[in-house]
């Protein structure tokens, strides 16, 4: 009798889960899919790239100034390396380099101050408050320091440069953003992350995400006319809209209470009317984009943290702060749907993994006792053969972007990675839940950032 109600309960078990799983999949297959078809349409349409998409283009006459804002809590290993490799490699003559550091973080402030000594391009700013506050918070402080800098010389800016400390710039993006803003009120480069030989599937897919997400999605977005985010790294934001949104929020244009303030900043100047461009420029015919190169957390715990970090202030607390937008506009609609999925996509992965460990344990039930397991349903054979299929276009999909912009040996590696991925999504899930839920309850956001490395990687740009 007890071995019969344990099989009715593992056959139900195992039931629920594969149909709630299944159709979870469903859905976010065919949305992916979706993406993945207005893609491939863009391509054949053979349209006229939005911007020129080669460096030689970009020549502006004369240059105007801009400002390159740094946010720097805890980053004396990497800063001095970076504001030194900047400084190197930009072929740009009027350019402002801005560090926002900490009071309480005297290595930062030592490993800035020393670049600063050598090179009058390079503004130390030191917060009023203790660190670590929000990135938001430190870059207001970068404002309000270029604001009065603007008023003593008489010269304002043309754009803001978002960049961190472990970012490997690329020597002509400041000439590409020099000639798009004005025409556009926000300019984003493609970011690539660096894949660390010795952590291969933890970075690594980090590599593919970014390979899909700035090699189609983004492009998808800009040809629909959705509002672009920005990824808080090689990205420009023109200096009146930036002096729009300040005015607006009583003198400070980044929101110190939020964790992703450069995604939400995207979509507020969408909001505003401003057009957003994202830049896929090659530095040479058939060469690599322009584009920014960083390690990203190459361990377990860092990934974490930071895929927390972004679930918290994408998918969390930015849908309660930024809402759906304009209504009526499907496009920007979709989009931010898909933004916000990840918390429900990883219920969907966890109930799944559920379902795996049911399905094993029925028929591991059903043998002991000598009894055959249910029949499956044509209606849900049919649901997992159609799931499998679109599970290979993903993978495939996947493959084609990551080794287009990596080459093959890591395409090959982006199968494993995936399942890494998936990982990484749950655990952070969980720690994203518990950061939101204590803001709700009043407890402060802190910028939880990770241990960063610089690039040390000869030849990397032509």
């Amino acid at each position: 009798m007890g071995m019969e109600w344990a099989s009715i309960a593992i056959d139900a078990i195992a039931r629920e889960t594969m149909l709630f799983a299944g159709i979870g999949f469903l859905i976010g297959g065919l949305d992916d899919l979706a993406i993945d078809l207005t893609w491939i349409v863009l391509r054949l349409s053979r349209r006229a790239p939005p911007v020129p998409p080669e460096l030689a283009a970009y020549r502006p006459s004369p240059e105007r100034r801009l400002a390159i804002f740094i946010a720097a809590w805890d980053e004396s290993l990497v800063i001095g390396a970076m504001l030194r490799t900047a400084l190197a490699s930009f072929d740009h003559g009027d350019y402002r380099l801005y560090v926002g550091t900490y009071p309480n973080d005297r290595a930062t402030i030592d490993a800035v101050a020393a670049v600063a000594r050598t090179d009058a391009r390079v503004r130390l700013v030191i917060g009023d408050r203790a660190g670590p506050t929000t990135k938001a918070d430190c870059l207001n402080a970068l404002w309000r320091a270029l604001c009065r800098d603007e008023a003593r010389d008489g010269v304002s800016v043309a754009a803001v440069v978002l960049h961190d400390a472990e970012d490997m710039v690329h020597a002509g993006e400041l000439r590409v953003f020099d000639a798009l803003i004005g025409r556009f009120s926000a300019v984003q480069l493609p970011v690539l992350p660096l894949v660390q030989r010795g952590a291969r599937l933890i970075s690594g897919h980090y590599a593919d995400e970014f390979a899909e997400a700035h090699g189609k999605l983004m492009v998808v977005r800009q040809r629909l006319g959705a509002g672009m985010p920005l990824a808080g790294v090689g990205c420009a934001i023109e200096r009146a809209m930036l002096g729009r949104i300040a005015d607006a929020r009583g003198g400070s244009p980044f929101d110190a209470a939020s964790l992703t303030e450069d995604y939400e900043l995207g979509l507020q100047i969408a909001m505003l009317g401003g057009r957003g461009t994202f830049a896929w420029v090659r530095a040479s015919d058939r060469g690599p984009p322009v584009a920014v190169r960083a390690y990203f957390p190459a361990t377990i715990s860092g990934a974490v943290r930071q895929k927390a970090r972004w679930m918290t202030g994408i998918a969390l607390a930015g849908w309660d702060r930024l809402g759906w937008g304009a209504p009526l506009d499907w496009r920007d609609h979709w989009m931010r749907m898909r933004d916000r999925r990840a918390p429900l996509a990883v219920v969907v992965m966890a109930v799944a993994y559920l379902a795996l460990l049911a399905w094993v344990g029925m028929h591991a039930v059903h043998w002991i006792a000598r009894t055959a397991p249910p029949a499956m349903p044509a209606a849900s054979e049919a649901l997992l053969s159609v799931n499998a299929l679109l599970l290979l276009w993903r993978i495939v999909t996947r493959a084609v972007f990551t080794g287009n912009a990596y080459g093959w040996r890591e395409a090959c590696w982006s199968l494993p990675r995936m399942i890494v991925g998936n990982v990484i999504a749950l655990l952070a899930a969980r720690r994203a839940v518990w950061a939101y839920v204590g803001s709700l309850r009043g407890i402060a956001l802190r910028w939880d950032k990770t241990a960063h490395v610089f690039p040390d990687v000869p030849g990397l740009h032509p």
